[in-house]
């Protein structure tokens, strides 16, 4: 062992230049030049290898896509906390530099969250418990208005019999509608841990927001690194702060309206419709499409002619599309444009896998990816030609 180390200090030395190469040292470093390389064998995977390392990609993601879906009752108040706490960021910030401690900072923003969910609720009490207590006239009602038009169509084979009997008959829907209570009434355990997980991690997401976003950075080694992660971190949060803080503006704006419509066409609720209208806008395509049958069918119900049934949807659409189509765009530009079929296809996926809050988390979750992909791509965006 001692003879081996002495001749790597040897080599050393020679290597260095501490010491004069003797001409025998010379004629064999001249050697061991001339010595061909070893072949370098490389391992050609054919197609089965190539299936293997795919099939256990899939395997992985399977797997993965079933945790998500069976940790939905954690998962989703969290992913929802983080989502709100990053809208919530550029606020949080102000809020430091004005002087506030970063904990009262986080109970002052998680306690005003809390208190406007709570307004809301209770102010939604009444339309609500309004609009069960009239359950059995209204699907009497709905039944005995779109009955003549379910008559014209031959095929589907509807008569007023059907309604008398059977399954489809107002004391099997109403049934149903009982057993559909009782699943809400289950639910509501579950939805209360939800919640309350939900304000426990949004107030411990913001009081610890700097050191997280530190321990982010941190964890790269390179500085080239570190920098990218703090432009990520940073875009995706003022991405998500002017969309929403824009988007809440806007969608409001429809909520009046809406509840405008509400109560010039004789609906019931004005005020609901109009909270269920600025709700379904977060929702793209499904949302506007969900809120306009509803409309229609409300409509058809309050009036005797079809057409004028059906007014109050087409005013809601036409003062929707104008500012999806026009207001936003102008607002927003086009610096949020996401490609139309990669959100429908995000809201199918978050739908099926934790129902209506993943239809609302899917654009900001599409955001995100959107914000890192661009962020981490920089150096690859075309460059503007200036002027020499």
């Amino acid at each position: 062992m001692g003879i081996a180390n002495g001749i790597r200090k040897h080599a050393k030395k020679i290597a260095i230049g501490e010491r004069q190469t003797s001409a025998w040292a010379k004629s064999l470093q001249e050697a061991a030049e001339e010595l061909p390389s070893p072949p370098v064998h490389r391992l050609e995977k054919d197609g089965l290898d190539i299936s293997m390392a795919w099939a256990i990609i899939g395997i992985f993601a399977i797997l993965g896509l079933a945790a998500v879906y069976t940790m939905s009752l954690i998962l989703i108040p969290v992913t929802l906390a983080v989502v709100v706490g990053m809208i919530l960021g550029l606020a949080a910030e102000n809020l430091s530099k004005m002087g506030v401690p970063r904990l009262a900072n986080a109970f002052l923003l998680s306690s005003s969250v809390a208190l406007v969910i709570v307004l809301l609720v209770t102010s939604l009490a009444d339309p609500l418990t309004t609009l069960a207590n009239e359950a059995p006239a209204f699907v009497e009602r709905t039944i005995s208005r779109i009955m003549p038009y379910l008559e014209r169509i031959e095929w589907l084979h509807i008569t007023p019999a059907t309604f008398e009997s059977g399954p489809m008959s107002i004391g099997a829907l109403l049934e149903n509608t009982g057993s559909v209570l009782h699943v809400v009434t289950t639910s509501l355990t579950p939805a209360l841990i939800q919640g309350l997980i939900f304000f426990a991690a949004l107030l411990l997401f913001l009081a610890s927001r700097v050191n997280l976003r530190k321990t982010i950075i941190m964890t790269f080694r390179t500085r080239t690194q570190r920098l990218a992660a703090i432009r990520v971190i940073n875009a995706v949060e003022q991405v998500l702060g002017f969309y929403f803080a824009t988007a809440s503006l806007i969608y409001v704006g429809l909520g009046v309206v809406m509840t405008i419509i509400a109560y010039a066409s004789g609906l019931s609720s004005p005020a609901l419709w109009g909270f269920f209208a600025f709700l379904s806008s977060f929702i793209p395509y499904l949302g506007i499409t969900l809120m306009t049958l509803s409309v229609a069918i409300a409509g058809i119900i309050t009036y005797d002619g079809f057409i004028v049934g059906l007014v109050p949807a087409a005013a809601f659409f036409t003062v929707h599309l104008v500012m999806e189509n026009l207001i936003f765009p102008a607002v927003m530009g086009r610096r949020l444009e996401i490609n139309p079929f990669i959100v429908f296809l995000a809201i199918l996926f978050w739908t099926w896998m934790w129902g209506a809050v993943g239809a609302m988390l899917a654009l900001p979750l599409s955001l995100i990816v959107m914000t890192i992909i661009e962020e981490l791509l920089i150096e690859e965006k075309p460059q503007p030609q200036l002027p020499k």
